[in-house]
């Protein structure tokens, strides 16, 4: 699976602003935003940042519908 790119974060008073390709993902506030802050330090932004917008999955959907256990769905 191809590493996510294209994601982007601002931080705005109390906020973390994630935007994909210039479209706003997800907005996190308070606790969120502080660990969110804290571990983009740590990991690697593109890959934090599509595990909290729930944007990891993409580009695995076709393999797993295609798989024998998934016939006839």
């Amino acid at each position: 699976m191809p590493a996510p790119e294209g994601f982007d974060y601002d931080v705005r008073g109390g906020e973390v602003v994630i935007t994909h390709h210039g479209k706003r993902a997800t907005v996190l506030r308070g606790s969120a935003a502080n660990r969110f802050l804290a571990e983009v330090e740590d990991d690697d932004p593109q890959e934090l940042m599509a595990r909290v917008t729930g944007n990891y999955r993409r580009g695995n959907e076709r393999t797993a519908r295609n798989h024998p256990r998934n016939q006839g769905r």
